[in-house]
């Protein structure tokens, strides 16, 4: 019975070590959360007026445009949204670096210098995917909606956009993330390429119910206009395309090594 037991507190030993390094990592996350959103919210206005320029830029040179907010305490809570934005997207890599750190020796056997390309390109995929938000779909999406305006005339009234900051916002921000995610494509694939859980060849077979797949979730995670749709998709398809050599190439060392 106690050579039982002592096996048994041995196997408890790396779990216990496991759990009590992930707590350390999210505490970290946390504490880097909360800090951001403190000076995040210092920075409140700027950021709102950034994020808030694509639309300034598409509407440049019209009278009477404006975002407008119906309720008193709205624009308050506007600011905390955009401070915790803030702080989440800037925090968002590091807490994904987190997560490949503390798998990476179970995946890879200790060899830790593998998990280098992943931290350096899992914040640059991400800050790509938040970019092509910021300066070419929001733009592109904003003038597809103004162009639903009508003048009016012969008794009808007209049709003028009077966009709510709150939803702007939110419009916003939801897009920068979802791209930012989704362009996390390739890292996650490949760190499944050397678990052994994905190969070149399914990877291949599966193409078509990717595209079915990328594309129905462009229509979940968007505005229902085709520009944000298909200014999703192709990405994603085409980082998927450059996840299938990726992995083969991975499959390929793995063999030869």
């Amino acid at each position: 019975m106690s050579s039982e037991q002592e096996n048994l507190d041995e196997s408890k030993q790396p779990l216990l070590q496991h759990l009590v390094e992930l707590r350390g990592r999210l505490v970290k996350s946390l504490i880097l959360i909360a800090a951001l959103f403190v000076v995040s919210y210092i920075f409140a206005d700027t950021i709102y007026n950034f994020l808030v320029q694509p639309y300034a830029d598409a509407v440049e040179g019209e009278e009477g445009r404006r975002l407008i907010f119906t309720a008193l305490h709205e624009t308050f809570f506007t600011y905390l949204k955009v401070a915790l934005f803030t702080s989440l997207f800037i925090s968002l890599p590091f807490i994904l670096i987190q997560i490949w750190i503390f798998v990476a020796p179970g995946l890879y056997k200790n060899e830790k210098t593998v998990v280098y390309p992943y931290l350096l390109a899992t914040p640059i995929l991400f800050l790509i995917g938040g970019s092509l938000v910021y300066y070419f779909i929001m733009p592109l999406a904003i003038k597809f909606f103004l162009s639903f305006e009508s003048i009016g005339g012969n008794g009808a009234l007209p049709i003028q956009l009077e966009a709510k900051v709150n939803e702007y916002l939110s419009l916003v921000m939801r897009l920068i993330f979802a791209f930012g995610l989704c362009f996390q494509l390739p890292v996650v694939l490949t760190l499944l390429a050397r678990v052994g859980l994905v190969g070149r060849e399914g990877l291949r077979k599966n193409r078509k119910f990717v595209i079915i797949g990328v594309f129905t979730m462009a229509a979940i995670l968007t505005p229902p206009d085709p520009i944000s749709q298909i200014g999703l998709g192709i990405p994603v398809l085409i980082l998927y395309e450059i996840s299938i050599y990726a992995v083969g190439f991975i499959e390929k060392k793995r063999i030869k090594e």
